[in-house]
């Protein structure tokens, strides 16, 4: 195999004392140092939070404090890391939620593992499931990072809720009942 020797440009006096180098790197230093600071003084100041923002997903309740989710499962089987778990349950007949399929016995998000992908909320059919602005979650532990029913309800409160899908189904099964 043959060498090709390539003739270089003979280097200028700056170039060889790397003075251009320098003096932009200089510049570039001083640009900064007088510039305005762009870091926040976190926790106490926090970043303003954009619309669409997908944040920690959370189990929610409809205006009368009813449990949303029905144990469809949708959400754990769409997962992609496979970060949900949930383990279906009955409602007793003589709950005022009878009329309901099934409630969730347990419903856990492995927090370590969910990527905030936002297709649980996308796949949920009765919007029991919403990605909340929260971005902040720390544990000493990994059992601290798993998210149980009751942690869920507790940060995702209560959303107003357009539908009313169950007062209209009861409300039609007493009047089916009153006939």
């Amino acid at each position: 195999m043959a060498v090709i020797p390539l003739e270089r440009k003979p280097l200028t006096l700056a170039e060889r004392t790397y003075l251009p180098q320098i003096l932009q790197g200089l510049k570039t230093t001083m640009q900064h140092l007088v510039a305005p600071a762009v870091t926040l003084e976190y926790p106490e100041q926090r970043p303003e939070i954009p619309t669409g923002y997908r944040g920690v997903p959370t189990l929610v309740k409809d205006p009368n404090g009813r449990e949303k989710c029905v144990s469809c499962q949708l959400c754990e089987f769409v997962c992609p890391p496979k970060a949900i778990r949930i383990t279906p349950g009955e409602i007793s007949v003589d709950s005022p939620n009878a009329h309901v399929e099934k409630a969730p016995k347990e419903f856990d998000i492995d927090m370590l593992r969910c990527i905030y992908c936002g297709m649980c909320q996308e796949v949920c059919p009765e919007e029991a499931i919403w990605l909340q602005s929260n971005y902040s979650m720390t544990g000493l532990s990994r059992e601290e990072m798993v998210n149980n029913k009751a942690r869920l309800y507790e940060l995702g409160g209560t959303l107003p809720d357009n539908h009313h899908k169950w007062d209209k189904k009861k409300a039609a099964e007493e009047h089916g009942n009153a006939h």
